[in-house]
């Protein structure tokens, strides 16, 4: 490995390194996940994934983890399909946890939650997960509300595209066969999704233009309905990417926007962009009565929806090569041609990415930072989606 390599991938580990501290600030006020019922003894045939983490010093963090989360039971049993994406002793210490007596201060429910979202329900080898875009959908053995249902699970999304991935998290070493499944192990710990997309589009303090801009288009619809895009971004069923433009770019649209339309209406050019430029100066332009003629929310919906795709493109999922795909807009037009993804990768990572518009002049430039949820800009990965932030606002026409 050169030495560029070496220090993309200890950058990379840096910023991975809160994962866990988030997730502990994230669950330290909750109580615990209920252990899982006991399951009674199974056979061990040949050489089970429990056997392996067991006896492969590599994974003594793993193996302490799963020992006191209840887990290595599950992980022995040989009646079971299941393919774990195992986080090796290096891969804890670049997320916080240096070593096994780490373990023994973290709580039992803690454990089973995180372990579980790294556990799938079939026997996955990297060919089985494939290299088509999106990322293959596989449902963990993590169920986040079983309350609500008993069969819900929240889904990671492994793929072989641009190498071999788990959401945005690499895999070193693809294919460990065993008894059971398969063992792909990973760089870090694959963080489980905590919020809701809404959770973060509304609180965040960049994208208050979006935020109104999506109230708008909900105009005439209920909050919580199915129909509305607020009821979307809270549904723990929706599958969604979210290319999500900075208030900054919200706002140059809007100036160009009413500045052209009050041209249109014969108001002299120096006179209209000093309105203009005063009328989108807050996201009240959405609720300012005096504007609906000129942004009707049936328009706004046009412009959000084609924001969004109905499936969840991590960056390093993206074509190397321009490719366009259909958003949500398709659903009411369904030829226009959607908006065109690229992506450029370093070693392993991608160090830039674009989204354009079938209209934009030129692509709206992916804000590069994939620090967690709250704090980054690209692959903001939520229960229901995944948030991009772009510094354009994307044209449908």
């Amino acid at each position: 490995m050169n030495s560029m390599k070496k220090f993309q991938i200890k950058n990379w580990l840096v910023k991975t390194s809160s994962i866990l501290l988030v997730i502990l600030m994230a669950v330290s006020c909750n109580q615990d996940v209920p252990l899982p019922e006991p399951i009674p003894a199974a056979p061990i045939v040949g050489n089970s994934i429990g056997n392996i983490i067991s006896t492969d010093p590599s994974f003594s963090i793993l193996k302490a983890a799963a020992t006191k989360a209840g887990l290595m039971p599950v992980l022995s049993d040989s009646t079971l399909s299941m393919t774990l994406f195992a986080p090796d002793d290096a891969a804890f210490a670049a997320s916080g946890i240096p070593n096994a007596g780490v373990i023994a201060a973290l709580r039992a429910g803690f454990l089973d939650t995180v372990l579980r979202y790294h556990m799938v329900s079939q026997k996955l080898s990297s060919t089985q997960i494939g290299n088509t875009f999106p990322n293959r959908q596989s449902p963990s053995f993590l169920n986040p509300a079983p309350t609500l249902s008993f069969l819900l699970r929240l889904t990671n999304f492994p793929t072989t595209r641009n190498g071999a991935w788990i959401n945005t998290i690499p895999m070193k070493q693809v294919d460990i066969p065993a008894s059971n499944g398969f063992i792909h192990k990973v760089f870090a710990i694959v963080q489980p999704p905590q919020r809701f997309l809404w959770n973060r589009i509304s609180t965040d303090p960049n994208l208050t233009y979006l935020t109104a801009a999506i109230q708008r288009a909900d105009s005439g619809y209920v909050p919580t309905s199915s129909s509305s895009l607020v009821g979307a971004l809270n549904n723990i069923g929706a599958n969604l990417t979210v290319f999500a433009p900075v208030d900054s770019s919200m706002r140059a649209f809007l100036t160009g926007a009413i500045y052209l339309g009050l041209v249109a209406q014969g108001v002299p050019p120096a006179t209209a962009i000093a309105q203009a430029t005063f009328l989108a100066s807050t996201p009240a332009v959405f609720t300012n009565p005096a504007l609906y003629a000129a942004l009707p929310a049936i328009q706004v919906r046009g412009i959000v929806v084609y924001h969004m795709l109905k499936q969840r493109a991590f960056t390093n999922n993206f074509p190397t090569t321009t490719t366009s795909y259909p958003t949500l807009l398709n659903d009411g037009v369904p030829l226009h041609p959607g908006v065109a993804l690229t992506a450029v990768f370093g070693t392993p990572f991608v160090t830039s990415a674009t989204v354009k518009g079938a209209a934009n002049a030129t692509a709206s430039t992916i804000y590069i930072n994939p620090t967690p949820d709250p704090a980054g800009t690209s692959d903001q990965h939520f229960v229901n989606g995944v948030l991009q932030k772009i510094n354009q606002v994307l044209l449908p026409q």
